[in-house]
């Protein structure tokens, strides 16, 4: 994969959503919750006010409606800023 994120932005991979079952009955995938966790595949160089702290492969929370979603080659990915990175893991 070939993508740079440009500024203070960051490519993350979501983890897998867990899957649930209650009491036999197997949750369809539209109505999974959406991971609030992943893993950062590739940064930005950052801004002339804020550093880039996270680096590729560190495991990182962020919020629920955080960053938007695209597709690169079959995997879907989240590109956020990277305040909207809660902790790395």
């Amino acid at each position: 994969m070939n993508i740079k994120p440009l500024a203070d932005r960051v490519l993350v991979l979501p983890a897998p959503a867990e899957e649930k079952t209650i009491g036999g009955i197997i949750i369809p995938d539209s109505a999974k919750e959406k991971p609030l966790k992943g893993t950062v595949v590739a940064v930005g160089n950052g801004t002339k006010d804020e550093e880039m702290v996270v680096k590729p492969n560190d495991t990182v929370l962020y919020g629920k409606y955080a960053g938007t979603e695209l597709e690169l080659e079959g995997e879907k990915y989240l590109i956020m800023r990277q305040a909207d990175i809660l902790a790395i893991v």
